[in-house]
């Protein structure tokens, strides 16, 4: 059965402190390995857990003045899960359609604002970009494709304000339905993270 928006509420409650500003990637045919060669990565410290990763981020991002992104990464499954506080990278689409030749890419992130992206490629080819928050517009190869299954996780496109907006998480369940990786507390507290920084400007 298909997830739906409400299935991860948990997030924003369990998780403040990376939940008002992310970006999570799923890679699908790149090990982390060729992942972090793609992306130009300098490895750092493993961290376990995502309160770890978030302190790290932030005193990455003072200790490189901004200049560099702290991306934390592992397996789950046949995917790569790139998780980066206060990120961006992998919905910018001239780093990640390159990165994503011969590779599934699904990734979401939002920022303090309530801005975000969802971008899905596969081999370097865009099929769905959109603002979670306005998912009535839409651009990429197939658009429309997933439509049906994005109404029924509970994005709004209606032309009426919903009145709870569950947009972030409704992406981690669009993320979820389109990779089968389900993002879960305990992935998110036990996890030991493969850590890099990539150059963001």
């Amino acid at each position: 059965m298909t997830k739906t928006g409400a299935d991860y509420a948990w997030f924003e409650n369990d998780f403040p402190d990376i939940a008002e500003a992310y970006c999570f990637t799923l890679v699908r045919g790149l090990s982390a390995a060729e992942l972090v060669s793609r992306l130009e990565g300098r490895p750092e410290v493993p961290l376990q857990g995502i309160a770890a990763v978030v302190d790290a981020a932030f005193a990455q991002y003072d200790l490189e003045e901004g200049d560099r992104q702290l991306i934390a990464m592992t397996a789950v499954g046949a995917w790569t899960l790139l998780i980066e506080p206060n990120g961006y990278f992998g919905t910018t689409e001239d780093r990640a359609l390159p990165a994503s030749a011969g590779a599934s890419w699904v990734s979401h992130f939002v920022n303090i604002n309530g801005v975000g992206t969802f971008l899905w490629a596969e081999d370097q080819v865009l099929r769905l970009c959109f603002e979670p928050m306005f998912p009535e517009d839409r651009w990429g190869n197939t658009p429309d494709e997933l439509l049906a299954v994005m109404e029924q996780i509970g994005f709004n496109l209606e032309e009426e304000d919903p009145e709870t907006d569950l947009s972030s998480p409704a992406a981690f369940a669009l993320a979820e339905h389109l990779t089968g990786v389900a993002v879960t507390p305990a992935l998110l507290q036990d996890t030991m993270f493969t850590c890099v920084t990539v150059q963001i400007r």
